[in-house]
């Protein structure tokens, strides 16, 4: 019995812990930040024209999407998308990034390896580049992490009711294993907040013209959402573990 209400809830606890892993991962609010630097543009995308130069190479036009200028710009990030918009001065700005907040005048585009900056001019950026190795252990680390719960509630469904220890701690060793990783993803991404210049990274190529910009930066939703699912899952996984020890020894 006490076994039962044990897994019980090592089973919740694993399932939030695992739900709050994949808002965090699914949503852009790992970064919320704003500026006071005027308007933001961004290339969206080049096209060709149909016109040649002097050697025959094709011109190719880029088209340019700018936001208008009136207030603050406010920007929110994460895994998969990268989003600024324009509110007033006085908005706050976690709530203004709510999905009821959304202003139709939003400019995304993709940043699958936030948080570090990607290029969206020259490639290699010649500021950017340096941080690629680091971009790249971040998205490494939160897709393993998501691989890792997801294995070890696969493994802990097959082993109900109660059919092989080994099955609980495997499970409970996946849920530990996705635990840390998460919790690895989050201490660099507090290196990178607190070591890193996040301000030239907010303003990007628009420092030039705005050296003396206010920035403000914020931990986001997604941020504190996988921070609370770190201990969840790690309870999770020690429940399951000693679940399985005690099996072992009941037979």
């Amino acid at each position: 019995m006490r076994v039962g209400a044990a897994a019980l809830a090592g089973g919740i606890f694993g399932a939030v812990g695992t739900l709050c892993f994949f808002l965090a991962f699914s949503t852009d609010y790992w970064l919320v930040a704003s500026d006071n630097c005027g308007p933001y543009a961004w290339p969206t995308r080049i096209t060709p024209t149909g016109e040649k130069d002097a050697n025959g190479t094709e011109i190719q036009v880029v088209e340019v999407v700018t936001a208008s200028p009136p207030f603050l710009t406010l920007h929110h990030e994460g895994f998969f998308w990268r989003c600024v918009f324009q509110v007033e001065p006085t908005a706050h700005a976690v709530l203004a990034t709510l999905f009821t907040n959304q202003p139709e005048s939003k400019i995304c585009v993709h940043g699958y390896l936030f948080p570090l900056p990607v290029a969206l001019g020259q490639v290699p950026h010649p500021v950017y580049d340096a941080t690629a190795v680091f971009r790249g252990f971040w998205t490494v680390l939160i897709i393993l992490g998501l691989v890792a719960a997801l294995a070890g509630g696969f493994l802990l469904v097959c082993g109900v009711p109660f059919i092989s220890p080994k099955l609980y701690k495997l499970g409970g060793a996946f849920l530990i294993a996705a635990a840390c990783l998460f919790l690895l993803v989050l201490l660099l991404y507090v290196l990178w907040m607190e070591a890193v210049e996040v301000k030239r990274y907010v303003l990007q190529e628009r420092g030039e013209t705005c050296p003396q910009a206010q920035v403000s930066v914020l931990y986001g939703l997604s941020f504190m959402v996988a921070a609370a699912g770190v201990p969840l899952e790690l309870v999770s996984g020690l429940v399951f573990m000693l679940v399985g020890r005690a099996l072992c020894s009941s037979k």
